[in-house]
């Protein structure tokens, strides 16, 4: 049966647990002419694809602004593809979903925009956009660009799990992207890459084992439905200082309710990520940053360690 309105069952299903209501008004079948004029004024995107397993993998694209662009509401022209190092690169290919995110640290604002790769050339590609939404403020940190990197990128490093250098690069996070999927050929299924932010210290390490805490949102639970169908999950960790990556690829465990959400202030729900193979690259993005200027919604949110010293 069809169903009304812009969710898959997986969303309706996260949002009736969460006791939440949205009819996704904001969610559009073509790009507003405000996202499009977004999209171009950009340095970078960020992408959800599939790999040949069905495996989601979160990735970066980075360009001068102007490298995303749009024909029309429903064409972006992307000129950049992934380093043939990033274990995404293979899933660039026509036909194949694809979710991204634009994201301006600046003003901390963000746009999604969700589709199929609809052709590939020697730079670029094309996306064919069949969802377009914007997110709010919450839990970006505002950060100001410095000038890029010319250095060369090192090799990549493949993980078996966390090593001690992945698990410091992500107890220091304030910000890491998380690609998750449906069925493509269900009714608004797909490929999804959203955005999560807290404190340093707000995503705990327990082993090989993630811990996130989900904040209060939009209540669309594009991420959280999309679990609860396929809990397969690719994580994308960056040093905005030195632009050094770790993508992660590992299943999702929900925890809806009970007493470990009492634990982290602002935690309405949890999801533990368990951790099944990763990819870390130094200097493999050429964007720089400076430190965070955090949110004020990020500012009210707890982190582990302050429980645990507690």
């Amino acid at each position: 049966m069809p169903l009304d309105g812009p969710f898959h069952e997986g969303e309706l299903a996260a949002q009736a647990l969460a006791g939440a209501v949205s009819h996704g008004g904001g969610i559009r079948n073509f790009m507003p002419d405000q996202h499009r004029v977004f999209f171009n004024r950009l340095p970078w995107l960020f992408a959800g694809v599939l790999d040949s397993s069905g495996w989601p993998l979160a990735t970066a694209l980075t360009g001068s602004p102007g490298f995303a662009t749009s024909a029309d509401a429903n064409t972006l022209w992307i000129d950049a593809l992934p380093d043939q190092a990033d274990p995404a690169a293979s899933a660039f290919s026509p036909g194949q979903p694809i979710g991204l995110l634009g994201l301006e640290l600046e003003s901390r604002r963000r746009n999604r925009a969700n589709g199929r790769i609809a052709t590939v050339g020697t730079t670029g590609f094309t996306v064919a956009v069949a969802q377009s939404f914007g997110n709010c403020a919450k839990y970006i940190q505002v950060r100001e660009r410095r000038p890029d990197s010319v250095e060369q990128p090192a090799k990549m490093e493949e993980l078996s799990g966390l090593d001690e250098a992945a698990r410091s690069l992500i107890a220091g996070a304030d910000t890491f992207f998380i690609a998750s999927a449906v069925d493509t050929q269900q009714q608004h299924g797909g490929v999804d890459v959203s955005h999560r932010g807290g404190r340093p210290g707000f995503v705990r390490i327990d082993g090989d084992v993630l811990t996130v805490p989900d904040f209060a949102g939009n209540n669309y639970f594009n991420t959280l439905g999309n679990l609860m169908q396929e809990p397969r999950a690719g994580l994308l960790f960056i040093n905005f200082a030195t632009g050094t990556t770790l993508q992660l690829q590992g299943t999702v465990e929900i925890v809806w309710k009970g007493p470990e959400l009492a634990a982290l202030d602002g935690a309405e729900r949890l999801w533990r990520f368990r951790v099944a193979r990763g990819w870390r690259r130094t200097n493999a993005l050429p964007l720089r940053w400076s430190g965070p200027d955090y949110a004020p919604t990020t500012l009210h949110t707890g982190i582990w360690s302050a429980r645990v010293a507690a």
